[in-house]
């Protein structure tokens, strides 16, 4: 495989992000919560407008690219209780299992030791087989979460921590 470059996102960078994240939304989430919730989740979640809202709190958006093509992306905020928490973490179906994934971590990890952080945090959705592999990674699952998004719709999930 090609060499992985993983970078800081830059505002003209929000549209391909934006662009690259629905396909595999869709993929992936329509059986675990349905399409009308993805679309919901994609706008205000994922839209160029919602990236941008993110990153004027705190979120970082880092691209992961093959020969300046994006295979990935994924975004972490720094919070003030020594933790990283990572937003979002998504790598088309092309490049999983072939070590992409575990890249990514690494790289985040890096960013949180040098943030001085004591531990990386994320939530999954309870019936996401990435699940598995978070746990496989390091990660301890803490306890059952629900977050209301709006719109009637719920995200239930699992909050992971693994600590550095």
């Amino acid at each position: 495989m090609s060499q992985i470059l993983i970078s800081l996102a830059k505002a003209e960078n929000y549209q391909a992000i934006a662009d690259f994240a629905a396909p595999i939304w869709y993929q992936h989430y329509t059986p675990i919560i349905g399409q009308q919730q993805v679309a919901y989740m994609l706008d205000k979640f994922q839209s160029v407008d919602a990236i941008k809202d993110q990153t004027k709190q705190g979120y970082q958006y880092y691209l992961v690219q093959i020969e300046n093509q994006l295979i990935g992306y994924f975004c972490i905020q720094t919070r003030a209780d020594d933790s990283l928490f990572i937003s979002k973490f998504y790598l088309n179906s092309a490049s999983r299992g072939k070590g992409v994934g575990r890249k990514m971590l690494e790289k985040i990890e890096s960013i949180a030791l040098e943030q001085n952080c004591q531990t990386i945090e994320l939530s999954v959705n309870k019936e996401n087989p990435a699940y598995k592999i978070y746990l496989k990674l390091g990660f301890i699952c803490q306890k059952p979460v629900q977050f209301d998004i709006g719109n009637g719709y719920i995200m239930d999930d699992y909050w992971m921590v693994k600590t550095l």
